[in-house]
């Protein structure tokens, strides 16, 4: 016999939601805990943020390099060694002027908070019926991301530097609390 609940497109995520409820409050909490560090010490946030990315880009940038160099006679050895180099100086960037990453990486934050919240909103409509107060979060979770973005916009450059931290914090705040609130629901469900 087929599980009706399985084959519609929009019951998928409430019966993974039931299913596994433990894991995202796992990550509701841990979120929270993340959001309530970021916010007490922005601008380590910021810059840890920074910090952690440059690395991330210039061990991939010369993992990219040295199989690159590997590999001479390969198809776009010339652009894949062109994109190895440009990794690496992003990382070096990153490490090297974690301020100026900071501001950056705000810009980018800044997109990324106006995808979420789209995301986030387009979900709770999604799953309004099956998850009545954790899809009220997450539209909450959806509005706050896409206001965070302007506030962030209009601020920099200046307050850069303490806002990414401070804005990952409230939206890892907030996101953890939508998380809890979802899979407590998805409990009581189950």
């Amino acid at each position: 016999m087929v599980d009706i609940r399985h084959t519609h497109p929009g019951a998928i995520w409430p019966a993974s939601i039931k299913e596994h409820w433990s894991l995202y409050l796992i990550e509701g909490i841990i979120l929270v805990l993340l959001g309530v560090a970021a916010i007490t010490v922005p601008v380590i946030a910021s810059l840890a943020v920074a910090v952690f990315l440059g690395w991330l880009f210039l061990i991939g940038g010369i993992v990219g390099a040295v199989t690159t160099l590997m590999h001479r006679h390969a198809p776009g050895f010339w652009w894949s060694l062109l994109s190895a180099i440009a990794t690496i100086a992003a990382g070096l960037v990153l490490v090297g002027w974690p301020v100026g990453g900071a501001v950056s990486i705000t810009l980018v934050l800044a997109a990324y908070l106006v995808a979420e919240g789209i995301a986030s909103i387009m979900f709770s409509f999604g799953h309004r019926q099956q998850l009545r107060s954790g899809a009220t979060w997450m539209f909450i979770n959806g509005i706050l991301d896409i206001v965070l973005a302007i506030v962030i916009v209009w601020l920099l450059p200046i307050g850069a530097l303490w806002a990414l931290g401070i804005f990952i914090g409230i939206d890892f705040l907030f996101g953890g609390s939508a998380l809890i609130a979802m899979s407590l629901e998805a409990r009581r469900t189950a």
